[in-house]
């Protein structure tokens, strides 16, 4: 049976007179996998808030520092909940530049994402990479998928990365827990996630996220310092997301302040 891209679309349903999160962004990150919703709400929030663009680069940086400093800890397996539409370096990408044999989960449940997914698929023969269509609103079914138990070793530390997600979530803590409970003693959880106490124009955000069909939840310091309830959480602890282990090398010209993004970030180890 053929994996075409045109095969995959005429499967799925792209639900293209909504907007919907990862099409949003990949719009905003210069992407061409978006439709007209998508475009519109990207166009208010940038309108709400011109300085989007620079804290989803933010993101994507902080990102990529979380998953070579799991590697260097020792970490070879991940899954990556709320993967998003395919933007080189993606994260096997990155682990797999140090750590060949990686294995790496993907998990998303935009259509559009399983269009790209071949993109996602590809990389070191050492590796394993494979991707999985499911809501992370639905922690049994994901942990339940077939593809995921061929791929990760859970008798083995899993680095559980949720990147800019969260915010989709109404009962964040419970998919977490949910999420963390099979992981064995060793694993991780990687979080970068939105806030109202650091940039000013967050509320607004939400708002206009929310009265456009994809509600958005924005966590306090005491609210996220919850998610990693049991867990060590590793230095620097939970902080705006360029304080998160900044390289030597700066990802822009000038550090970024605090208020330059809306999002903490944090690391914790599973005891």
């Amino acid at each position: 049976m053929s994996d075409a891209p045109q095969d995959r679309i005429a499967a799925v349903d792209l639900q293209t007179n909504r907007p919907h999160s990862a099409r949003v962004y990949d719009y905003i990150m210069g992407g061409k996998d978006n439709f007209a919703a998508d475009r519109d709400t990207a166009a208010k929030v940038l309108t709400d808030w011109p300085g989007l663009r620079t804290s989803m680069l933010a993101n994507r940086a902080c990102m990529h520092r979380m998953a070579r400093h799991l590697t260097g800890l020792g970490v070879r397996q991940f899954i990556d909940v709320g993967t998003g539409i395919p933007s080189s370096p993606n994260l096997h990408e990155v682990i797999q530049e140090t750590v060949p044999d990686a294995r790496i989960v993907y998990v998303d449940n935009d259509p559009i994402v399983l269009v790209h997914a071949r993109a996602l698929l590809t990389g070191t023969p050492q590796g394993h990479i494979a991707y999985i269509q499911a809501d992370m609103r639905t922690p049994k079914a994901l942990l339940g998928d077939s593809t995921l138990h061929q791929v990760i070793d859970f008798s083995q530390p899993v680095a559980l990365t949720v990147i800019a997600m969260l915010q989709f979530v109404e009962d964040a803590q419970g998919m977490v827990e949910s999420l963390l409970e099979p992981l064995p003693s060793g694993s991780y959880l990687a979080i970068t996630i939105p806030t109202d106490e650091l940039a000013p124009e967050s509320e607004r955000l939400a708002r206009e996220y929310t009265n456009r069909g994809i509600p958005m939840y924005l966590r306090g310091h005491a609210e996220v310092e919850r998610l990693f309830t049991g867990l060590e959480l590793l230095d620097p602890g939970i902080v705006p997301m360029p304080r998160w282990r900044p390289d030597p090398a700066p990802d822009f010209d000038e550090p970024l302040p605090d208020t330059a993004t809306n999002m903490y970030a944090a690391v914790g180890r599973k005891p």
